[in-house]
């Protein structure tokens, strides 16, 4: 099994990154044409969860050096 978080370069955690970017600038168009109410708030929500995820990415590991 390959864990997402791959030691080395950080190639995997790069693509999740990018995955979590086009999904997020994706969020963000449908969110522009939004009909209804609770189809924002689910938007919005689910854009909270990405931004979330993007800073725990983003946070220096341990022995990093940042």
């Amino acid at each position: 099994m390959t864990s997402i978080f791959a030691s080395g370069d950080g190639g995997a955690v790069s693509t999740v990154i990018e995955n979590l970017l086009l999904r997020k600038q994706k969020l963000v168009e449908e969110l522009e044409t939004a009909q209804s109410v609770e189809d924002r708030d689910k938007i919005e929500h689910q854009l909270e969860q990405i931004n979330t995820a993007l800073d725990f990415l983003d946070r220096p590991g341990p022995g990093d050096g940042r």
